[in-house]
Order: structure tokens, then sequence, then C-alpha cells
């Protein structure tokens, strides 16, 4: 994220859809200025009790509380499809942007979503969950008509060390999935889940890795086509 957006010292950012701020914090560190908008005050308070060197504001995409052109860069982290309207948010992005201003997404496209094991054993679910993911080419289509300059696409693959806990953290260890403070944690789990689907599929993964069978359905599973992804605009 760091290496994508570029950043200077000197010049204020914007993370939208913050979220608990981990990320902004992280950034923070490294001697960036940042401002955190994020819808739920609960996130929010969570933030805040982490740090006060940021900017934490109450707000949604499609209407981002700050004049025309107040920030050199923004980054969205895991939050497009969470939006209620991705078109309207990215205009908004543009507004708020200053010229040469960099755009950075980390989401996960549908076909991403297909690729992941989570088929196997909660296939209703990951089937929701990636239809609520906007494709990378629709995300683009918006962008440009917004104004911005498409920039690169870089796929990312989860590894074992990854500390946030999102939904496909458990790539390399399943063994996450079982916690159910962890699947609260996770939107997939904790806002599209049925009960009696989590329960079927937590016990068929138990079986499989008992009997040492996971291994082999993981590999069937293994793509080139990356967990999540970074995309990246540029706004002129």
């Amino acid at each position: 994220m760091y290496n994508l957006l570029s950043p200077q010292k000197d010049k204020q950012y914007l993370d939208i859809g913050c979220g608990t701020g981990n990320y902004t914090i992280a950034l923070v560190k490294k001697g960036m200025q940042f401002t955190g908008v994020d819808p739920s005050e609960v996130m929010l308070t969570e933030a805040k009790a982490k740090s006060s060197k940021v900017e934490w504001v109450s707000g949604i995409a499609e209407n981002i509380p700050f004049n025309d052109e107040t920030f050199n860069g923004a980054l969205g982290i895991l939050t497009l499809h969470h939006w209620q309207h991705i078109e309207n948010g990215l205009k908004e992005l543009f507004r708020v942007l200053q010229p040469k201003s960099k755009l950075v997404f980390f989401t996960s496209s549908p076909e991403q979503m297909e690729g992941y094991w989570l088929n196997h054993y909660f296939p209703r679910l990951i089937k929701v969950s990636g239809e609520k993911m906007p494709s990378v080419e629709k995300v683009t289509e918006l962008a440009q008509n917004a104004g911005f300059n498409f920039v690169e696409v870089e796929n990312y693959f989860v590894k074992p060390d990854l500390q946030d806990l999102f939904l496909h953290s458990g790539k390399h260890n399943p063994e996450l999935y079982f916690k159910e403070e962890i699947r609260k944690g996770i939107s997939t789990f904790a806002a599209l889940s049925n009960k009696a689907e989590v329960e079927k599929g937590l016990a068929h993964l138990r079986e499989d890795i008992d009997s040492g069978k996971f291994e082999s359905i993981k590999q069937q599973y293994e793509n080139n086509k990356g967990d999540y992804c970074f995309v990246v605009f540029e706004k002129p």
C-alpha cells in the first residue's frame, strides 16, 4: 500500500472506510499524515483509542465531509463492497483529491473469491459474498467515468504470516475459522452467513483436517489469480 500510494511526509492523505484504523495508524507511524473516514461510530471509537495522531471523521464515501482537492492521495482497504453507490463514491474521491493524486484500492474480485477453498465448505456463503464484490473491470470503468486514469492492478497472495484476520486469512491455517471471535470479525461470516451452513461446513472442514484430506482439497483451488488485488488510479 505504501509503495503504490508513494506518499510524501508533508502531504495529506485519506483512508476511506478506515474501520478501526489498523492500516491508517501503521502508515502514520511511517511519518505520513492521514485522515480516516468511516460511517461506523463503534469502529471510529476503537480507532481513536488506538491513536490520536490521526484525524478520525464520521462519514461515507458517497458524501466525504471535506472540501475540494483537500488530499494528495487516498486508500480504500476492503471497503468497496460495503458502499451503497460505488460510482458516487468514486466521484467524491475525485472531488476531494488534488491533481496527480494516487487512489489505491485493496479488494477481492469475484473471480478471486471463486478460487478460494472456502467454496468447498461454504458454497452458498462464498457465492453470496462474491456477488457483492465489484469486478476490477467495473471499478475501472466507474473510476474512469469519474475522471481517474487507470494505473495498474497488482495481485496479492495471502502469506502464512498475515496478521489482519479478513476472509482469506485462514488460507494456510484453516483452524482460524473454528474460532467464533475471528468469524465475527469477518464481514462475510458476520453479515452473510447461514448458521446451518456454517455448522455443516465447519464439521466437514474438521473431518477433512483430521483425516488429512484437507491438503488435497486446498491444492485443487490453487491458482495464479491472487487472493486479493491492489487497483491503482490517478487523478490527472
